[in-house]
């Protein structure tokens, strides 16, 4: 039975314990998102490139990270890093950097190609190189066109720490599961945990909405 009084009694007794896996939580995620966004941006310019060998990379790891469940690809790493002494922090990190990538590397593909062809040749003949022109003039645009499918891939990416509880990583979702075992309370607990991602992914939201408004201001 659904008791809202009983919700909010264990939600107030809970929240130091639900801080800390907050702050797991926002942590991994916003290293994995770190660390995918330059894996991303990596593998778009290999998969726009000339170059047959780069492009041939670029879309073997796509296929491969879009083609296998995310909970897979987690293990792997845990699994792999675990006999190099890597942390389960840092693999759960590198595991949803990884699977993030993939699909920033789309996002800014198609970003970077909706850019007029054009600017890249203005660019040229103003004696900049391709780098150069990529750097200052291209990239710059691109950004601006990918930041609302980048603010969504970012939301997922939040949401998606959670399987980072698999391998025994104490973030919310883990905190969660945890403490409705214990009390055989779990509903409660899984609305609760349901409560503190609304807030992040609501808070995300805003971030992203405020960062497109000043970029738009600025053109």
């Amino acid at each position: 039975m659904f008791d809202l009084a009983h919700i909010l009694d264990v939600l107030i007794e809970s929240y130091p314990l639900f801080i800390k896996g907050l702050w797991i939580t926002l942590k991994l995620t916003f290293v994995s998102i770190l660390i995918g966004t330059g894996i991303g941006l990596v593998f778009a310019l290999f998969k726009i490139s000339g170059i047959k060998i780069l492009n041939w990379i670029a879309n073997i790891y796509i296929a491969l990270i879009r083609g296998t469940p995310l909970i897979v690809q987690i293990f792997i790493f845990y699994f792999g890093l675990a006999e190099l002494g890597i942390s389960a922090f840092w693999s759960a990190a590198f595991g949803l950097a990884m699977h993030n990538g993939a699909y920033i590397a789309e996002i800014f593909r198609g970003s970077i190609q909706s850019v007029d062809k054009g600017q890249m040749e203005a660019g040229r003949s103003l004696g900049m190189t391709y780098g150069l022109t990529m750097r200052r003039i291209i990239l710059p645009q691109a950004f601006k066109r990918a930041l609302p499918p980048l603010g969504n891939q970012f939301i997922i990416g939040l949401k998606d720490s959670s399987l980072a509880s698999f391998i025994a990583l104490n973030e919310l979702f883990s905190i969660a599961t945890t403490q409705g075992s214990r009390t055989f309370d779990e509903m409660t607990y899984l609305i609760i945990v349901g409560f503190y991602y609304l807030i992040l992914v609501l808070l995300f939201t805003l971030l992203v909405n405020l960062l497109e408004k000043k970029l738009s201001a600025g053109e």
